[in-house]
């Protein structure tokens, strides 16, 4: 099976997890060109990405540097968005406006639609609503798939039912994954049902905000972001063994700790969207297409992971 990894793009106009400025979109431009000379085929955004009054500052960008992508490239990749069931877009014509604007940001070039958090916990007639929506643009004649994102196995059944309905099939799903990931049983059950249903599974924060990178026997420079900072001093300590564990097999392959844990991902059928902000990034992960985690290795991290003190926290929308 081709392995494949995704852009995420999250941290594209967030100042205030990454210090995002306007004078980083020269190392975004750069970023973009390399992952596409490298052969990643898929960029994940959303409509929320964003601070303030940034907010689709990830779509504007990508939009426009598809503007001066060659359109034999261009066909090659996946855009992938994600639109917010925000508590006012409501109705089977809840998306028709973010749609149609994110349809606009990323220059009409838009594969993947995905539901960006599942409303089941406190309001589940509303995400109904809003997949209707989805179906009936497909069925006006705008052209893409249809995904979902942050949802446990149980919703994600009803919800497969729901748009079989509508004849429509699932594209993708895209939850949290990765070696700190919380709930793995959970989300090991969505990745049975994905298989079961040819459904893509795109395992989002894959490095847990970059604290499998960092060198356990070094101190690391301190984050710009305060709360990056904040948050690897937090886990730096109960995460030691794990980073311990992944450095060892990447010092034994001559590979980074973050090719380690994305090859983690991969190895079990996944499509990780990996976070990355600048050339060097894309081309230290573009080695990951180069080697497989042997079977020793993935169950000694499989143990490792088992026994961590501390876990990335659970995210609050994602439903049962």
């Amino acid at each position: 099976m081709k392995k494949r990894i995704g852009l995420g793009t999250w941290s594209w106009g967030n100042k205030l997890f990454w210090n995002y400025q306007s004078t980083n979109d020269d190392d975004l431009r750069e970023t973009y060109d390399e992952a596409l000379r490298r052969g990643f085929d898929l960029i994940d955004t959303a409509d929320s990405y964003g601070t303030g009054n940034l907010q689709g500052r990830s779509e504007l960008l990508i939009g426009k540097f598809l503007l001066n992508t060659p359109s034999a490239k261009k066909k090659r990749i996946q855009i992938a968005t994600k639109l917010a069931p925000y508590p006012w877009r409501i109705g089977n014509r809840g998306f028709n406006k973010p749609f149609l604007k994110s349809l606009e940001r990323l220059n009409n070039k838009l594969d993947i639609v995905q539901l960006h958090w599942s409303t089941a916990k406190y309001n589940p007639w509303q995400e109904l609503g809003l997949l209707n929506n989805l179906c009936d643009l497909k069925d006006e004649g705008f052209d893409f798939q249809i995904g979902l994102s942050n949802i446990g196995p149980k919703r994600l059944m009803k919800l497969i039912n729901f748009l079989a309905k509508r004849d429509q099939h699932l594209k993708s799903v895209q939850i949290q994954f990765s070696l700190l990931a919380p709930d793995l049983g959970k989300q090991y059950q969505v990745k049975k049902i994905c298989d079961e249903n040819n459904i893509d599974f795109f395992a989002y924060s894959p490095l847990s905000f970059g604290i499998l990178c960092i060198d356990p026997d070094k101190e690391e420079n301190k984050e710009k972001s305060f709360i990056r900072n904040s948050l690897f001093e937090n886990y730096k300590k109960p995460t030691y063994e794990l980073r311990r564990c992944l450095k060892r097999i990447a010092h034994q392959r001559s590979v980074s700790q973050a090719q380690v844990a994305i090859n983690w991902c991969c190895y079990q059928g996944t499509i990780p969207l990996v976070g990355m902000r600048k050339k060097s990034q894309v081309i230290d992960i573009s080695n990951v297409f180069n080697w497989n985690l042997k079977k020793n290795e993935f169950k000694v991290l499989q143990e490792v992971s088992q026994k961590c003190l501390k876990k990335m926290p659970k995210n609050p929308f994602s439903s049962n």
